[in-house]
């Protein structure tokens, strides 16, 4: 057993997307994140719901053509099959959760 801070445990790296899995199970994975100011995933569907946690710094996170800007401390859910994409508006660490059954 140990006491993990979340946002420590991944790194930012110029100009990349930095992804760190820290559980993958059958019902689903945790994984963090640590984007670069102007980095993005571009719109695509996932077949399972997810849920962003906003960790440090904040970005653009569009679901079904419906922006949203996610700061530090919130959190935001992505239904499965809706169509979502993320900007970072700043250097921004997230954690993804992803929920399979």
């Amino acid at each position: 057993m140990q006491v993990l801070t979340l946002k420590e445990m991944v790194e930012y790296q110029d100009g990349s997307i930095v992804s760190k899995e820290i559980i993958k199970k059958e019902a689903g994975t945790v994984t963090l994140f640590a984007f670069d100011k102007g980095q993005g995933l571009s719109e695509h569907t996932a077949p399972f719901d997810a849920l962003v946690n906003m960790l440090e710094g904040q970005a653009e996170v569009t679901i079904a053509g419906k922006p949203s800007t996610v700061k530090e401390g919130e959190m935001i859910i992505m239904p499965a099959n809706k169509p979502h994409s993320v900007q970072a508006t700043s250097r921004f660490k997230m954690l993804l959760v992803l929920i399979k059954k």
